[in-house]
């Protein structure tokens, strides 16, 4: 199994700014998370960054950095000019670790990775988990995922679905996990795509890919799935299981 990880990490963050360098257990964060990912599969860990003091940082750790434009609205658009920067082949799997996800499962990348090496009629691959807390089921904030008998993504959506009219067909609702891996073509293609009603009205961005005839296949992981590091209190929690 060969592929890449490349870590978008943008400095501007609007609810815990400058959080890539947050002290984690005497490392920053970004640091941590190049930690978990060098435990996977992958065949090369690189650092996608708008900043040099981010890459200033990650120095001691001799991790591959490659800067990047500030003005990306998106992780994946930054991916898409790390790709080119790179000269990755079309067919290259590359997968998306978030910089702030110190508690990233090494398996899930891999999951995530081979899920998409092994299926050739998709661009993208993405995982999920069973939703069991009905509370998740009614939060917008917890994206799901509905797919076909093949395992590709019908539809994700902030709304509960899929509702089921019919007791008898009850099913365990799907909670998207954002992690995704990419073939190189499709992160070549990416920017050049426009955001579609549905995008805009979720305000998902994987729905982008959708609109535009882009298969996503989605593996339905059974790997503990740690939540990422958005405010002060994530980054208590993180401190204290380090």
């Amino acid at each position: 199994m060969t592929f890449t990880v490349i870590v978008p990490a943008r400095w501007a963050s609007t609810r815990l700014p400058g959080k890539m360098l947050a002290d984690i257990g005497g490392e920053p964060m970004i640091a941590r998370v190049v930690e978990r990912a060098r435990r996977s599969k992958a065949n090369r860990v690189i650092v996608a960054t708008d900043s040099e003091a981010i890459a200033q940082a990650l120095t001691a750790s001799q991790v591959e950095v490659i800067m990047t434009d500030e003005h990306h609205l998106t992780g994946t658009d930054r991916l898409a000019q790390a790709c080119e920067k790179l000269a990755l082949a079309p067919d290259m799997v590359v997968v998306n670790v978030q910089g702030d996800e110190p508690l990233i499962e090494p398996e899930l990348i891999n999951e995530v990775a081979r899920a998409l090496l092994n299926d050739d009629k998709a661009a993208i691959a993405t995982c999920a988990s069973p939703i069991t807390d009905p509370e998740k089921l009614n939060n917008p904030n917890v994206v799901k995922v509905v797919c076909d008998a093949q395992g590709h993504a019908l539809y994700f959506s902030r709304a509960p679905i899929p509702y089921c009219r019919n007791p008898q067909a009850a099913m365990a609702p799907l909670h998207h996990v954002g992690i995704y891996a990419y073939r190189v073509r499709f992160l070549k293609a990416f920017p050049k795509l426009t955001a579609g009603l549905l995008e805009t009205a979720e305000s998902l961005e994987q729905l982008r890919a959708l609109e535009h005839g882009f298969k996503i296949r989605v593996s339905v992981t059974p790997h503990a799935v740690a939540s990422g590091v958005d405010t002060q209190e994530d980054l208590i929690r993180v401190r204290q299981f380090f």
